[in-house]
């Protein structure tokens, strides 16, 4: 799994069946800052069809080339997100580059990718598909659980099991995550750091609270689940934007406003679009290992709010370990997509499988 941040990708060894997921390994590669600053282009528009076919097969070679330096026994099954570089739920069109045929043969193993296209050749958003994996590993009979990753969007999974036999569901987007932030903290530093390391800048700058309130008006957090947002919506644009209306705020402010921003999109849309408060927010991702961004989620969602971490799963493991539950479900022709979270019309199956 590697998320709309762009720095790395994640990689975890599970062990599934009917019944449970177990983590066995989990560990993370960063991308060349060649690699990423051409899937960067990609994901903003700046890559010519040429240039892309060429990344996607780069990026494909990388995957296998850094699965098979891991030194794992050899596994049964691949899941393979692959890097988003464009993504328009509303309008059904979605793009996941990475080639799976490098992985099939250099792991000698099948190899499940393209999870997104069959949910939204149903009429869904093709997002989230980690909601399977939560509800099986987060949910509690008998509490209201939200499970909230943090990547470059930040995304929930409302698991109310206050009553019934199973947990009902609700998931979406609430917006930005990380990538403002990240994005806001590299023109801070002028490049020398991607992300806002241990929240060390927000906590340097004053909140521009006029700002914020006008930031929090925009119509993505109002419009009702089910719905899914990325780079195209919360990205440079965006930030650029920001730049152009309030050129007085400086680079620290930004920083400290968009990390602001990111914890009170979520509170506004558990308070716009959750059946109740939730009794605990489980945080996963890359921004649970930002203490600013964490203090201001607390701040901000008046319930218990932890780390996954607390749970036994690493921040960075929950996401590509959703999908390899995802490739084990392709591979046992079992759907895995939940309508009532993507708006699709039926359940179906999710991913194309590569043979080596």
């Amino acid at each position: 799994m590697s998320g709309t941040s762009i720095d790395a990708v994640d990689y975890a060894l599970c062990g599934v069946d009917a019944r449970r997921i177990v983590l066995r390994k989990h560990w993370q590669v960063a991308y060349p800052a060649t690699l990423r600053r051409r899937l960067h282009e990609a994901a903003t528009n700046r890559s010519a069809t040429h240039e892309l076919g060429q990344l996607h097969h780069d990026l494909g070679r990388f995957y296998a080339e850094q699965a098979a330096k891991a030194g794992i026994s050899k596994p049964k099954l691949i899941g393979l997100h692959g890097q988003t570089v464009f993504h328009d739920g509303d309008h059904h069109a979605t793009l996941q580059i990475g080639e799976p045929a490098w992985l099939a043969q250099k792991l000698g193993v099948p190899v499940a990718s393209n999870f997104r296209a069959a949910d939204l050749a149903a009429g869904g958003q093709g997002a989230p598909l980690a909601t399977m994996f939560h509800a099986r590993v987060f949910a509690e009979r008998g509490k209201h659980i939200c499970v909230n990753n943090l990547g470059g969007i930040s995304n929930v999974t409302s698991l109310d099991w206050r009553k019934g036999s199973s947990p009902q569901i609700i998931a979406f987007d609430t917006g930005p995550a990380n990538m403002l932030i990240d994005l806001a903290a590299s023109r801070a530093t002028k490049g020398r750091q991607r992300f806002d390391r241990n929240g060390t800048i927000a906590r340097r700058g004053q909140l521009d609270e006029r700002l914020l309130m006008h930031l929090l008006k925009h119509k993505f957090f109002k419009q009702k689940p089910p719905k899914s947002t990325g780079r195209e919506l919360f990205g440079e644009s965006f930030l650029d934007c920001i730049r152009k209306e309030v050129p007085r705020l400086s680079d620290i402010d930004l920083v400290t406003t968009m990390t602001e921003f990111t914890a009170r999109s979520i509170a506004l849309n558990y308070i716009l679009h959750l059946p109740a408060a939730p009794d605990r927010v489980v945080l996963c991702g890359g921004g649970a290992s930002n203490p600013s961004l964490v203090a201001a989620i607390r701040a901000n969602v008046p319930t218990e709010v932890i780390s996954c971490q607390q749970l036994g799963w690493p921040t960075q493991a929950v996401e590509p370990a959703a999908f390899a539950l995802l490739a084990w479900l392709r591979l046992h022709r079992k759907p895995g997509n939940i309508p009532a979270t993507t708006g699709a019309s039926q359940r179906v199956l999710l991913g194309q499988i590569s043979s080596p």
